[in-house]
């Protein structure tokens, strides 16, 4: 590391469970962010901040007033432009070391595995369960771990889902999308805009530990968080068999 190196993530280094070698896995690391709303704003952030070398960001939105309430990656100045591009820029003031690699379009069956093929790491922060579940599909094929939270209204929840080191994949927990209407976006059922800081920043931090190893993650487990009363619970969560997606036989397709 450079002298500025070590001056800007000293309290990284002077953390034994980071120190030295771990922050510079964190400068080695590629991640991709997917979706770069109100959880990957956060997360972003703190990730270019920490000095993920690398931070792919994968949306084909644009800025609105709307998204600005929570979205703190964007700014006023930015709205009608790329969500990428602002992200961006916004990145390169926090951190101009951290290279990010802008992906404006929408994920699909015919793109995903090439992109998140080039990553470390995958953080999921959209907002349906079709990428959701395309996403972590996409996961279990590469052995990439994934790091998938959500929000809505008060509570938020986040996991690390990882099946190729013996945890379970997204849709051994969520085996079929709820019925229309059960699961509302935010734009339909609201959130509160300070959640969305502590879900994406509970995102990065679980980034920077499996990057760096140290602590223990969330895989096997969720972390459940209300914002309206203060109170945060774990649930243990395992691989369910005959899952379509992580539990098929070898030599069968998934």
């Amino acid at each position: 590391m450079t002298p500025d190196q070590i001056n800007r993530y000293a309290r990284h280094i002077v953390l034994r469970e980071i120190g030295g070698p771990g922050q510079q896995k964190l400068l080695n690391a590629k991640l991709l962010c997917i979706g770069v709303g109100g959880l990957g704003s956060p997360a972003l952030l703190y990730l270019a901040a920490a000095g993920v070398g690398t931070l792919g960001v994968v949306d084909d939105d644009v800025v609105s007033l709307s998204n600005l309430q929570r979205q703190v990656l964007h700014d006023t100045r930015n709205v009608g432009m790329d969500k990428t591009q602002s992200a961006a820029q916004s990145l390169a003031r926090v951190n101009p070391d951290v290279r990010v690699v802008p992906h404006k379009l929408r994920l699909s069956v015919d793109n995903a595995e090439q992109i998140i093929g080039q990553y470390d790491l995958v953080l999921d922060g959209t907002d349906n369960f079709d990428t959701r579940y395309l996403v972590n599909r996409t996961c279990v094929a590469l052995q990439k771990p994934l790091i998938s939270a959500a929000m809505s209204q008060w509570e938020g929840q986040i996991s690390l889902y990882d099946p190729a080191r013996g945890g379970p994949c997204y849709q051994c927990v969520y085996p079929e999308k709820p019925a229309d209407g059960l699961a509302p976006s935010c734009a339909q059922a609201g959130v509160m805009g300070a959640l969305a800081g502590v879900m994406g920043a509970m995102m990065a931090g679980e980034a920077i530990k499996a990057i760096t190893g140290a602590g223990a993650g969330l895989r096997g487990e969720m972390l459940v968080f209300d914002a309206l009363y203060g109170e945060t619970r774990k649930l243990g969560i395992s691989k369910r068999d005959g899952c379509p997606v992580c539990d098929v036989p070898k030599g069968d397709p998934a």
